[in-house]
């Protein structure tokens, strides 16, 4: 009860911060603890960057943000995201802006694309997107401009060893490369050898964020793509448990490269949060009755169809496209983020990552 109390909380809040009237998350620090937060990946975070983009991932309509204060702003959901909520409870007054209309970036960033992946070719399909790799290449331009506004790179990178980032990428690596119904990139790698591909990747495209002053780095893992809508209606009602298997590959080697720069790269403090482990159990902790169906309408690309009518009843559904969850579940996999056990964050959860000097 306490938990679900909590997310209600958080719902609430995240109301009242878009309409910029005075309210508090229960436990919310009085001041953040870090100076910005930036945050780097897919559509589970993008909060409105492909909305100019030439690309069918788009969430820039209804019913998309139907629950969201400002309506459709390009977040892939009904309401906030994982990453709004994860803010709120950091202290921030603001949700963190999409990097395409950000004014003011003292506050950090969102540099996260829809359907971008680790991989340059992933999600090229739908169209046009930010890779991890451009949305680094951006995060570059940003700091160009923080050290326009602070005066001097050392001050510039005195702020940025104190915020956090947050990391969402691999998913579409999975959906929109590895497992089209024609892969080229299923043809040359075992899962085995496509996972050690990923982090290969991964662990270079970190380095970069190193490079440029992060510090305190957050690495989300995936959550069980197998199960998703998509594949579920494909799979006459039943889990992907072979792309499940193969995700499961990705994030023992994921949570394994958050520790080693920790140990390799001078005052790094990584951290893996386990999304799997924390979603796990969602369903029943909430009460949600449909777990494998779209509560809006969808298109054949899996997304909402423009202008349709969704589901009355969704805070009981997990999924609001045949891809993402709604918004009852990103505010209890933030909270779990946040406050995550050992079992789901190594070695710091949200709250203590953010905490530490």
């Amino acid at each position: 009860m306490a938990h679900l109390t909590k997310l209600l909380f958080v719902s609430i809040f995240v109301f009242f911060v878009a309409s910029n009237m005075p309210c508090r998350v229960q436990g919310q620090p009085p001041v953040p603890p870090v100076p910005g937060v930036f945050v780097f990946g897919d559509s589970i975070s993008d909060v409105g960057n492909n909305n100019e983009l030439p690309t069918q991932s788009k969430a820039d309509y209804p019913p998309y943000g139907i629950d969201y204060y400002w309506g459709p702003t390009g977040r892939f959901t009904n309401g906030a995201t994982i990453v709004d909520v994860l803010a709120i409870y950091l202290g921030f007054k603001q949700v963190i802006p999409p990097v395409v209309n950000a004014k003011d970036i003292r506050q950090g960033v969102n540099y996260a694309s829809g359907a971008s992946g680790i991989l340059e070719l992933s999600g090229k399909n739908l169209g046009a997107n930010f890779s991890f790799k451009k949305q680094l290449a951006i995060h570059g331009i940003t700091i160009s401009r923080l050290t326009a506004i602070m005066g001097s790179e050392a001050a510039t990178r005195s702020f940025l060893n104190k915020c956090l980032y947050i990391v969402t990428s691999g998913s579409n690596d999975y959906l929109q490369n590895y497992y089209l119904p024609v892969s080229a990139t299923r043809e040359l790698y075992t899962p085995e050898r496509f996972a050690d591909l990923l982090i290969t990747e991964y662990s270079q495209r970190i380095r970069v964020l190193y490079g440029y002053g992060a510090r305190k780095i957050a690495l989300f893992g995936l959550g069980r793509i197998g199960c998703i809508p998509r594949y579920v209606m494909q799979s006459n009602g039943s889990c992907r448990e072979d792309i499940n298997a193969a995700v499961r590959l990705f994030n023992d080697r994921l949570s394994a490269l958050a520790n080693e720069p920790n140990a390799n790269l001078p005052d790094a403090k990584l951290t893996y949060i386990n999304i799997t482990g924390i979603q796990s159990g969602v369903a029943s902790q909430l009460g949600l009755t449909v777990v494998d169906t779209a509560c809006c309408p969808t298109e054949r690309n899996g997304f909402c169809v423009r202008s349709s009518t969704p589901c009355g009843n969704r805070n009981e559904y997990l999924f609001f496209d045949e891809y993402h969850p709604t918004e009852v579940v990103n505010n209890a996999t933030a909270a779990g983020a946040y406050d995550a056990g050992p079992m789901d964050a190594s070695p710091y959860n949200i709250r203590t990552l953010a905490q530490l000097p």
